[in-house]
């Protein structure tokens, strides 16, 4: 892998690997694996990953939350979502190293579907880390940094927006307040990154990273992209942080983001 995240041929490798679970974090591991066998099993499961910051080794002991992508022979039901749920709060009961879990739930139809090539299928093949099962991305093309990628993966900003101010309004908790700084922080890095990948023409997840990098192309923003990377780490309840990255750095990202690249096909 070269320093931009590349393989040699300038394609964007995989970020993560097993071998780069921090010790901390290898039970944290292991239970996951156990329960979603338990619990999916080989009729109900195609494969499963991890993502984040735990297979890249960035991962920090009491910060850092565990992230899982499911992929599921046929469409989720309710039934499944339960089952995940319970996985996710027996994981952060049992380890306090994580702070969260998150298990997302997808069929494996939708992962390759072509609508998915550029978004779901980037994912699976560049962003997450082998767990269980067989490797879809064995199916999935190579990707390079590109003005498509970038479209496809982030370009829906303007249509999140006014989700997020909906949350914002009705967050009673800080609990919900840092939930929420960490999602909006982590996707305004992310939006940020992607603007600015294909003229950088590499790939990285890391926030701090993309952050400077964003600021390259826009010094004038960079101060407010540093202070989302912040809390895409460590969540703030500031309401005043919170709505700076709502109402403030996500409009501007979004119109130029838009400008750019254009904006994601809407899905199904």
């Amino acid at each position: 892998m070269t320093e931009r995240g590349l393989n040699r041929d300038g394609t964007i490798a995989r970020e993560g690997t097993l071998d780069r679970v921090p010790a901390a974090f290898v039970p944290v591991v292991d239970a996951a694996r156990a329960h979603i066998t338990e619990r999916f099993g080989r009729q109900s499961l195609h494969s499963a990953y991890l993502y984040g910051s735990i297979p890249r080794g960035t991962a920090t002991p009491g910060l850092s939350d565990l992230d899982l992508q499911l992929a599921l022979h046929n469409e989720p039901t309710e039934a499944d979502r339960v089952d995940a749920k319970a996985i996710e709060a027996l994981l952060d009961r049992a380890f306090p190293q994580i702070d969260g879990v998150g298990i997302l739930l997808t069929s494996t139809r939708v992962l390759l579907s072509d609508v998915e090539r550029h978004d779901g299928g980037f994912f699976i093949a560049c962003l997450c880390t082998p767990l269980l099962g067989p490797d879809l991305a064995e199916q999935l093309p190579r990707y390079r940094p590109t003005a498509l990628l970038a479209r496809e993966t982030n370009g829906d900003l303007a249509r999140v927006l006014p989700g997020w101010r909906a949350k914002a309004a009705e967050a009673t908790t800080d609990a919900d307040r840092r939930a929420l700084s960490r999602l909006v922080g982590r996707r305004i890095v992310r939006t940020g990154f992607t603007l600015v990948m294909p003229r950088w023409g590499g790939w990285t997840s890391d926030l701090e990273q993309s952050a400077e990098l964003f600021g390259r192309y826009y010094p004038e923003h960079v101060e407010h992209m540093r202070v989302a990377a912040s809390i895409g780490r460590a969540p703030s309840t500031d309401p005043a942080v919170l709505g700076m990255l709502i109402n403030d750095l996500g409009p501007w990202l979004a119109a130029e983001y838009t400008a750019v690249h254009g904006e994601k096909v809407p899905r199904p």
